[in-house]
């Protein structure tokens, strides 16, 4: 059972890593057990995230509403099926399709095997070196209108990684992103737009089993979800700014340091696997 102060600290780790590329289900996992408190769980972990995704419903509102606008119109209207707000329409359906199949399919170890901090850690490093590759050879030229339905699903197969606690799913989407030559604020408003869906089912269908034999209980778990979403609102708005001069590498190098520091830990008992 999770506590008030739980929640409370739990929902500001949330809102702090949810969107930057050093993923929030790794911290989570860590500051509970230097606590010495059990795991929250998936189910936590995805209705939290209800949070930080509605912090990114409002952020992104006018585009939301431009895209969903113009892609229901174009369903009828096909001169408008070739500008970007349709075409987003589509590209956010399909880039969503890999991440529910491969979550359906592998429900069970996301939420057992997958939540070992060992396979945590070594995705912390790996997943940062690949962004740091990306970010460092990647051309950063493509703007978001030139998204195709190739690198949608593309796009999609990048987040999708992210069900493997550690890797993040920024900062998966936004890897493959900066991988097919778009720019930083072009792949991390797509990676943002593209997770909305993905989560709110996620976090909708684990909503289900809170107060369900160990799960989290409603209480503790809509105020860390509150906090989340305060933070995250704050946490996009310097992103969407910080990404505009400069490069994802301190993430990088965070992410790596993360990870050993993890190992260290494990190899010395602080924390277990």
């Amino acid at each position: 059972m999770i506590s008030w102060f739980e929640a409370i600290v739990l929902g500001i780790v949330q809102g702090l890593t949810e969107f930057l590329p050093i993923s929030s289900s790794a911290h989570l996992l860590v500051v509970s057990q230097l606590f010495g408190w059990e795991d929250p769980g998936a189910a936590f972990t995805a209705v939290s995230q209800i949070g930080t995704e509605t912090a990114v419903i409002i952020y992104f509102r006018k585009d939301i509403w431009r895209i969903i606008a113009t892609w229901t119109r174009s369903l009828g209207d096909k001169s408008l099926r070739s500008s970007i707000d349709a075409r987003m329409g589509w590209y956010v359906i399909i880039g969503t399709i890999p991440i529910g199949l491969l979550g359906f399919v592998f429900q069970e170890q996301i939420e057992t095997v997958a939540r070992n901090l060992w396979l945590t850690a070594s995705m912390l490093i790996g997943f940062g070196i690949l962004l740091g590759l990306a970010d460092r050879l990647g051309k950063k030229i493509r703007p978001i209108e030139k998204l195709n339905a190739r690198d949608g699903i593309l796009f999609g197969l990048g987040q999708a990684m992210a069900l493997i606690p550690g890797v993040s799913r920024s900062g998966a989407t936004i890897t493959m992103g900066l991988t097919l030559g778009y720019n930083r604020e072009a792949a991390t408003r797509y990676a943002f737009l593209l997770a909305i869906p993905a989560v709110l089912a996620s976090g909708f269908f684990e909503a289900l089993k809170i107060g369900d034999g160990p799960a989290p209980e409603w209480g503790p778990t809509i105020l860390a979800t509150v906090i989340a979403f305060i933070i995250g609102y704050l946490v996009i708005s310097w992103l969407i700014r910080y990404i505009s001069t400069n490069s994802f590498m301190p993430f990088v190098w965070y992410r790596i340091a993360l990870g050993i520091g993890i190992m260290i830990l494990l190899g010395l008992g602080v924390l277990t696997a």
